[in-house]
């Protein structure tokens, strides 16, 4: 029966031990704030003591007020031949003042014993004391079993018993740790059915993503009846990850009927994607499930014509539902129903029936033969279509460019370009140094255009990529370049492909500022020519 899911988010904690991971505290807030405004129940912000980033996290916490979550301090139960009322690490997650701690202990024999070198017995009663220890001071206690799954393979009695020394001493939640992400998803709901058996806490399910099954498995331990589901954004953690929130609740929610979030939030799931992965300054995974940006992309003619007609044909759900969007792409691959859907979506005219349409779809065939892809040059699309279907219009023309780059002994280097554009019958000549020879050709190609519209100020370069396409060839490969540019919040993306690194830098680069000039709408400003007419220069 569909019930409500408690969804604990350990990004903060779990999700900065994977690779590449790190976030400031100021991150770490603004991520929680983000977080609660989606309504997550619990934010688990790291451990107290462990470092000085995660105690300036929890005083900015204890100074806010979160609307929906409560935050959660993370930490082992008391070391081995501690008492409870003496241990640092308790008395830790105490003086933060949170809500909620989640405090893990052992259940596997093998840490019980070799690790920690101790008595199954004394195991317990650390485990027990610890629990009886926070709760005596008003803590939610959210106990996590390590290792759960592992201990139960090796000796079911032992975790459960576990379990049970925990929920006696008054746990408020019981999570299942698959710490080592070996499990499978028919063993994780054996096991949790089995639990239920023997205790009556709430259950819950934390998984590590070692076998690519964090998400499977999180979706059968609830499916067996835990209603506590941990994991983290965009499924960051140590190894191979954690669950991935960004999966786990629309399936949970769309899928399988449960509550996790409201259906009003739902749909912020993929900006909350986006956001945190530019906090963590890692390029978000296209190909992520729901959220992310191939997830509804579709190539295929054959693909496009039917969902045109109707999108369930190869969409599983709206991509609305969860904040994304669905996506046209152009390449050899593409049929006319593929140039009429994103000319519709582009804002232009395109006639499905004309004999244009036909040659459109044949010259797109043969530049994707030639090296060029539109499914990240947008722009470079629409203005091709655009100067076939003489709807293009013209801005500049280049009469010329030179680019020079020097080095001296010492290793120093210097890029210098010089340009002659012509707009409106008046040619401008113009030079510019840079960090490199696109950073000079950008620069003496905005110089040179700056009299005649000033607007393109507004302009920048947002990225710059290079690609080789045929590296057998060594030095003399071809090459393709992407480049965004963006005005303000609204980004673009064109594409060159050439032998010639600078001339394929140059095709994407003048096609970036031809699309911003088309979109401002813009019309060249009447200069007055000097020395009677010739060459102007600047």
């Amino acid at each position: 029966m569909p019930k409500p899911i408690r969804i604990f988010d350990t990004t903060l904690r779990d999700g900065t031990q994977g690779e590449h991971i790190s976030f400031s505290a100021e991150d770490k807030f603004r991520i929680a704030k983000r977080l609660d405004e989606f309504g997550i129940h619990y934010i688990e912000g790291g451990w107290p003591g462990s470092n000085p980033k995660d105690m300036a996290f929890f005083e900015k916490a204890k100074k806010h007020t979160f609307r929906h979550a409560k935050v959660v301090a993370f930490g082992s139960t008391c070391r081995a031949g501690n008492s409870p009322e003496e241990d640092t690490n308790l008395r830790a997650l105490i003086q933060v003042e949170t809500p909620a701690v989640s405090v893990f202990g052992k259940t596997w024999l093998l840490h019980v014993e070799e690790a920690l070198n101790i008595t199954p017995e004394e195991n317990l009663k650390i485990i027990s004391g610890s629990v009886n220890h926070l709760k005596a001071h008003n803590k939610e206690v959210i106990y996590d079993a390590e290792h759960f799954f592992d201990g139960y393979r090796h000796d079911p009695d032992y975790a459960i018993r576990t379990l049970l020394a925990a929920e006696c001493s008054g746990a408020d939640v019981l999570v299942l740790c698959d710490t080592n992400g070996g499990t499978l998803p028919h063993e994780i709901s054996g096991i949790v059915h089995e639990v239920k058996k023997h205790v009556s806490a709430p259950i819950g399910i934390h998984a590590h993503n070692d076998c690519e099954l964090a998400v499977a498995n999180t979706l059968a331990a609830v499916q067996a009846g835990a209603n506590h589901v941990q994991g983290t954004v965009n499924g960051y953690g140590e190894r191979c990850g954690n669950a991935n929130l960004c999966s786990v609740i629309p399936n949970l929610q769309l899928k399988m009927g449960h509550h996790c979030v409201s259906g009003q939030n739902l749909p912020q799931l993929s900006t909350l994607m986006k956001f945190v992965g530019e906090l963590a300054n890692l390029v978000p995974d296209s190909k992520q499930p729901y959220v992310g940006k191939s997830a509804f992309a579709h190539k295929g003619g054959v693909h496009v014509s039917a969902v045109m007609k109707n999108a369930a044909t190869y969409e599983h759900i709206a991509p609305e539902k969860v904040g994304n969007r669905r996506r046209v792409l152009i390449s050899d691959l593409s049929g006319k129903s593929n140039l009429s859907y994103k000319s519709e979506e582009l804002g232009f005219h395109f006639d499905k029936q004309s004999e244009e349409s036909t040659a459109i779809v044949q010259k797109l065939k043969t530049l994707e033969n030639e090296g060029f892809r539109y499914e990240a040059a947008e722009a470079s699309f629409e203005l091709l279509v655009k100067h076939m279907t003489g709807q293009a219009p013209d801005y500049f023309d280049l009469e010329g460019f030179r680019v020079i780059v020097e080095q001296n002994a010492k290793g120093e280097s210097r890029s210098e370009a010089t340009i002659k554009v012509r707009v409106n019958g008046q040619v401008e000549l113009s030079a510019a140094e840079g960090n490199g020879p696109v950073h000079a050709l950008d620069a003496a190609l905005r110089r040179a255009l700056c009299e005649f519209y000033p607007e393109i100020s507004a302009m920048s370069l947002r990225d710059y990529k290079v690609r080789v396409l045929n590296e057998k060839k060594g030095t003399g490969a071809k090459v393709r370049v992407l480049i965004d540019s963006a005005a303000g919040d609204n980004g673009w993306g064109t594409v060159g492909v050439s032998e010639n690194i600078i001339d394929a830098s140059w095709q994407a680069l003048s096609e970036g500022v031809t699309y911003f000039l088309m979109n401002n709408s813009s019309k060249p400003k009447k200069i007055k020519p000097i020395n009677d007419g010739k060459i102007l220069t600047s």
